[in-house]
């Protein structure tokens, strides 16, 4: 095995992508630069999505707290707040996850009509946000993977030329092993 075949199976296994197509939810695990925002917003003023929930406690480039980030940018890009969600709690994916499934738990109709998710992650994180709401969001629901296109992110075609890239991408596999040692993901 040459090294392009080791970094292209890496890129097909993290940096997983769907076709846009409409869905009953989309749930954002947020971040510290605004990115993984950006499809979601794109589904809502397509009228693909009734519904975001923004989910992330962390902290953003620009200090603010990353659903607090995110909510206003939505906001501010036309998303009406009635139909945003933010979960305010969530420290890391399974979180992100589990939190998020309680929120929509806790609202009117709950997961009742919901059928369909899109998932709103960095690029490189989507495997693991996908096994992760497998696991901890009700079964049944057809995923959609939506990371964004951002020339900030790091990209499947890319990922290996710098420390940095290589750093993240080694780092997500370690975290994709934890998960799936402590039975935090599905779909092994």
């Amino acid at each position: 095995m040459h090294n392009t075949d080791s970094r292209d199976a890496i890129g097909r296994f993290l940096f997983i992508s769907d076709a846009v197509q409409s869905v009953d939810l989309t749930i954002v695990a947020a971040s510290p630069t605004i990115s993984s925002i950006l499809p979601a917003i794109e589904l809502y003023k397509a009228g693909l999505t009734p519904r975001i929930v923004i989910s992330g406690a962390g902290t953003m480039m620009d200090g603010l707290v990353e659903w607090q980030g995110y909510r206003d940018y939505a906001l501010a890009q036309g998303v009406a707040e009635a139909d945003v969600l933010v979960e305010k709690y969530a420290t890391n994916t399974k979180e992100n996850m589990a939190l998020s499934a309680k929120l929509v738990a806790s609202t009117g109709e709950g997961w009742n009509k919901i059928r369909s998710v899109a998932l709103c992650a960095k690029p490189f994180h989507m495997r693991r946000v996908l096994m992760t709401a497998r696991q901890h969001l009700p079964n049944g629901l057809h995923f959609i993977a939506l990371p964004p296109k951002h020339s900030g992110d790091l990209s499947r075609e890319t990922w290996w030329k710098s420390d940095l890239g290589r750093t993240r991408i080694f780092e997500e596999l370690g975290r994709i092993s934890t998960y799936a040692l402590r039975g935090d993901i599905s779909g092994l």
